[in-house]
């Protein structure tokens, strides 16, 4: 990994579709509105757009930690605009603000942290837990 700047900016946009909303994500008897997740997934997606340049080809930056509030409903057909602004580089962890807006307001805000890995140690991670589970439901 490349040192990585504070202050690097990154950012991501969604025009908000059907597929979006909490009535479609989540439970129907939501109201149509942009769902968290979805905003949530735009912020993560800015901050990947922040770090993306400082990453070795075996490495990436894995979502660890998000806290955000989203306060301000968005219907289908608006864009959102995600920003995410590091503001912390403690060896592999990276802090962000995060910040998401409609076409008309603020709609959420908070922060998030991303870790870089290796890909191949966490594939023999992954392939040793595959094995565990495995090797549990054969007993």
């Amino acid at each position: 990994m490349s040192i990585i700047p504070l202050g690097t900016t990154g950012s991501f946009t969604l025009d908000v579709k059907p597929e979006h909303l909490a009535s479609q994500v989540k439970n129907p008897a939501l109201p149509d509105v942009l769902a968290t997740p979805i905003m949530i997934l735009v912020m993560e997606n800015a901050a990947l757009n922040a770090i993306s340049r400082y990453l070795k080809p075996e490495e990436r930056a894995l979502g660890t930690e998000i806290d955000v509030r989203h306060f301000a409903a968005t219907p289908v057909g608006l864009r959102v605009v995600a920003t995410a602004v590091v503001t912390k580089v403690d060896g592999r962890r990276i802090v962000f603000d995060v910040t998401a807006h409609d076409e008309i307001e603020e709609i959420g805000k908070g922060t998030h942290e991303r870790t870089i890995i290796d890909l191949h140690r966490l594939q023999q991670r992954l392939d040793a837990k595959s094995a565990r589970s495995a090797a549990a439901r054969k007993s």
